[in-house]
């Protein structure tokens, strides 16, 4: 019997060798400046653009590259391994646009992914509201029948890239009091009439990309706007986090190993009592258990990418272990490198503190950890 293949194809490394040259050369060069300024890179995202990594995830149908939830999960881990912010323009993207995906019309689909796929558009998704966060179904954004459309009015908030995407998956509530049987989704374009945003949100991490809020004042959409039928949006939202739940631990994966690789050249060059730090056993013990732990994340994220693409019956808690575990493994591997670097790592000379930073959040969006565990709970429960 032949021995199993139990690796990356051969295919799938060289696009993620790819990727991690352009992020070596065009981002990371970058990154600390994104930070500080907090404004979205521009000439990040049309180097990811011109190489074709924005919007891995488009069908070829519709112009895309046709990569699967490996692929993206890949092209999303090799960027945030030098940028966190950068690295939610492919995330992001893929958001925004995987409801079109699972349940729109052949004709929404053909209409807005050839833009995603060319770069002259970004895609963003609004879920969540002031009050109605992890208890989404209880959100109040609603449209109602008007003439030959939809009449919306309401308000999302986090909403990620806001204000540089074009276009908007909003869900809102097209029967008030059903929760979410009565949940619909809706293409939104960022020069619809009534449509405003807020001011940017002054974050922790993250800083490059920016998180404002959406204010809906009788904005009319035309009823070719719609994702899938009236009453869908609930089942199509959570179909999309069970793919993009993928992708924020292969966010997560990625800020873990970028701030494990500075702490560990810190370790090796840094002299304590005559001696490099990485020579005591204190500190190799923290190295050994960061590496084992980012490589045990990879490997979920990895198999739970895999899992997805071929339809796999346990995608929901797969998706949601991999985001848990993987945001979990960054939270501790991070605040474990400004340990390494000390005093160092409590300053932005080094990067390690905006690792930690950047790592922090995806504990929180696309449903917090301890969200997380309750979808997995719930699905063991049968």
């Amino acid at each position: 019997m032949d021995a199993p293949t139990y690796a990356l194809p051969e295919e799938y490394v060289e696009l993620q060798q790819a990727v991690r040259a352009l992020a070596q050369d065009k981002i990371a060069p970058r990154a600390a400046e994104i930070d500080a300024a907090a404004e979205f890179p521009w000439d990040v995202y049309h180097a990811l653009v011109a190489a074709g990594f924005h919007a891995v995830h488009i069908p070829e149908a519709y112009e895309g590259m046709g990569g699967d939830n490996l692929v993206s999960a890949l092209v999303v881990e090799e960027i945030a391994r030098v940028c966190g912010s950068s690295s939610l323009i492919p995330a992001v993207n893929k958001l925004g646009t995987t409801p079109v995906l699972v349940g729109g019309s052949e004709e929404l689909k053909a209409r807005y992914l050839p833009e995603v796929a060319s770069g002259e558009a970004m895609f963003s998704y609004a879920l969540s509201e002031p009050e109605a966060g992890s208890d989404a179904a209880s959100m109040r954004t609603k449209a109602v029948p008007d003439g030959d459309g939809w009449l919306l009015n309401g308000n999302k908030r986090w909403i990620t890239n806001a204000g540089v995407s074009k276009y908007y998956t909003v869900l809102a509530t097209t029967a008030p009091g059903t929760g979410a049987k009565g949940i619909t989704g809706f293409v939104v374009h960022a020069d619809d009439e009534g449509f405003t945003l807020g001011a940017e949100e002054n974050k922790l991490g993250v800083k490059g990309s920016p998180t404002r809020e959406l204010y809906f004042d009788n904005v009319h959409l035309p009823a070719d706007r719609i994702i899938g039928a009236p009453g869908q949006g609930w089942n199509i939202a959570m179909k999309t986090l069970d793919i993009t739940r993928v992708t924020i631990g292969a966010q997560a994966v990625g800020l873990a190993q970028g701030a494990f690789d500075a702490a560990l050249g810190y370790a090796q060059e840094r002299r304590q009592f005559g001696k490099a730090i990485s020579e005591f056993q204190g500190i190799q013990f923290m190295l050994a258990d960061m590496a084992m732990q980012i490589e045990a994340a990879r490997q979920l994220v990895y198999h739970a990418a895999a899992a997805s693409d071929r339809g796999d019956p346990n995608v929901t808690f797969l998706g949601s272990a991999a985001k848990c575990f993987a945001s979990d493994t960054a939270m501790k591997v991070t605040v474990d490198c400004v340990q390494v670097l000390g005093g160092y790592g409590y300053v932005k000379d080094y990067p390690v503190e905006r690792f930690l930073r950047d790592a922090k959040i995806t504990q929180i969006y696309e449903g917090t950890n301890q969200i997380q565990r309750l979808v997995m709970a719930r699905q063991l429960m049968g």
